[in-house]
């Protein structure tokens, strides 16, 4: 079933590879179920029901990138945007978690249409490859200072 399913030996994989590889993605992601209903709790909501949304998102995410995509990428809610979602937006622009979580909504509509157009790619690409690495620091780092705040 699973080699119908999924093709493992056109792709040069057995099941216990697969199985062994699902376990350390487990393992290195399963800290998002902890830390992003921490991050998210702080700007007001409900850590329990974040939780359980993150773990909805991640579990979803995952099976429908096996199912309809055929590759094995682990998907969970990114730990750079919700600490701007909570951070920058809730507590530092002072938009309550209600009207920010509906922008958030919105802006997913708008990536959805963007990327069915076929005009994400074309944006990506015309954006330099310095830009790129300088905001994936910046975000790297705003990650580390929210850390280190945590800290005391």
């Amino acid at each position: 079933m699973l080699e119908r399913l999924f093709g493992l030996s056109a792709r040069g994989v057995t099941p216990r590879g697969e199985v062994l590889a699902g376990a350390t993605t487990f393992l290195t992601m399963v800290y998002i179920v902890v830390v992003n209903p921490s991050i998210l709790a702080q700007a007001g909501i409900d850590p329990g029901a974040a939780f359980v949304a993150t773990c909805l998102a991640a579990a979803i995410g995952s099976a429908l990138m096996g199912l309809l995509a055929n590759l094995p990428i682990a998907l969970a809610p990114g730990m750079g945007l919700n600490a701007y979602f909570a951070f920058a937006v809730v507590l530092g622009m002072g938009v309550s978690w209600q009207v920010a979580l509906g922008a958030v909504f919105l802006s997913g509509l708008i990536f959805l249409a963007v990327s069915l157009l076929r005009v994400r790619e074309w944006l990506v690409n015309g954006i330099p490859l310095s830009l790129k690495l300088g905001i994936a620091a910046g975000i790297g780092f705003f990650l580390g200072l929210i850390g280190l705040k945590g800290m005391g």
